[in-house]
Order: structure tokens, then C-alpha cells, then sequence
């Protein structure tokens, strides 16, 4: 089968001098450089999330990266589900990842760091609200229906126009 993973995609990341990479490597053999990146089961949802806020990482705290992880993360459930604390481990790889993540030691020195259970809630706590269909729909419909009041009582109606 060649030196290529058979039926296999995976994701890759590192650090060099130039900052960090990530590559997805996938069944067909091809290797592509992204920005983020999501794979598996209901990884659409997560690829539109990242997609939608890419532009904020390369300002984004690692605090804030964390959290743009998990919220991208719990938009691959199902609406109703919600993550467990309990099965989520995340893991920080690069420079200063065993630094507090609140401070400027947080970007030097190549360490690794897992980071689960109780010191997750912080950032479960942290997540967005969900906007569901539901609810985006009747934000629209209220929007819709205060501009259409608005426009009735300044504009005169068909039957009032004078030629």
C-alpha cells in the first residue's frame, strides 16, 4: 500500500520557528496546511463554527482558544445534547502549555498539558448559549413584524395614494 495510511485521516500539529502548523492528512494521500480543522463524525458543524471565527485566533488568548475549541466541539451534538465534563479531555501542546493560561509565561517554552474534569468547568461555564432554529427564527419574525409596523404608520397605504 505504499508508505500512505490506508483509510486513514488524521490531523497533525507542531511548532517551528515560523509558529505553529496544523495538517490534515487524509485517506486519499493528499496533505493540505490549515488554520483549524475538524475530522470525524458530525465535523461539519465544527468546521462552520471554525470557519465562522477563524479571523479571531491569531489575536485569541489561549484562554480563548480553549474555549472557541469547545464551543466548536459542542456544536457537533445534536441540539438535544449537551458536552460532558466528565468525557472531554483537552490537550495543549506547544509553547508554555503547563503555564497558568491567564499569563505571558503562557507562550514560551515547548511543553504538553492535559487538561480535564474540574479544571474544564471554568471554561464549560464560559460556552455560548446555543441559538437554535426556534429561536433565530422568532428573533426574525419579531424584527420583521417591529419593521412592519414602523413602515405601516409612516408610509400611506396603497388605497391612500393620490395620483
Amino acid at each position: 500500500y505504499g508508505k500512505r495510511p490506508y483509510g486513514v485521516g488524521f490531523l497533525i500539529i507542531g511548532v517551528d520557528g515560523a509558529g505553529p502548523h496544523l495538517f490534515e492528512f487524509s485517506p486519499t494521500g493528499n496533505c493540505l496546511e490549515y488554520v483549524a480543522m475538524a475530522l470525524g463524525a458530525r465535523s461539519a458543524s465544527a468546521k462552520t463554527y471554525l470557519e465562522r471565527n477563524f479571523e479571531k485566533f491569531p489575536e485569541a488568548s489561549l484562554d480563548d482558544l480553549l474555549l472557541h475549541g469547545l464551543t466548536a466541539l459542542r456544536d457537533t451534538l445534536p441540539q438535544s445534547k449537551e458536552l460532558d465534563l466528565d468525557a472531554i479531555s483537552v490537550s495543549l501542546v506547544g509553547p508554555g502549555a503547563d503555564a497558568d493560561l491567564n499569563t505571558a509565561a503562557a507562550r514560551s517554552g515547548e511543553k504538553f498539558r492535559i487538561i480535564e474534569g474540574d479544571e474544564l468547568k471554568p471554561y464549560f461555564d464560559r460556552i455560548p448559549t446555543r441559538v437554535t432554529a426556534g429561536s433565530a427564527a422568532a428573533a426574525a419574525a419579531a424584527a420583521t413584524e417591529t419593521s412592519t409596523e414602523a413602515t405601516e404608520s409612516a408610509d400611506p397605504g396603497i388605497g391612500d395614494m393620490q395620483e
